[in-house]
């Protein structure tokens, strides 16, 4: 997915909390946790795997990408969920 410049601003600064707080939000639920992985499942099948080290950690530009591919969600979906504006 292609997201454009205003969304990746947004998106620089959010915690690793925040992007599971935004995952319980759409109906994912932790299902396993191992020291710092923790796996998320979906009741449509999808699975994503989030590594936790501490809540205030950020993700880097490449690793948020790659996260946001495998949750499959859109710019939309975003906004409903309140991760960016």
């Amino acid at each position: 997915m292609n997201y454009s410049k205003n969304t990746w601003d947004q998106l620089k600064n959010k915690t690793a909390d925040d992007l599971i707080s935004a995952l319980s939000k759409d109906g994912f639920v932790l299902d396993v946790k191992l020291r710092t992985e923790r796996i998320y499942r979906h009741n449509d099948g999808r699975k994503i795997s989030i590594h936790y080290h501490k809540s205030s950690q950020c993700y880097g530009k490449g690793l948020m990408k790659g996260l946001l591919q495998d949750i499959g969600w859109s710019e939309d979906d975003m906004r409903r969920l309140k991760l960016i504006k």
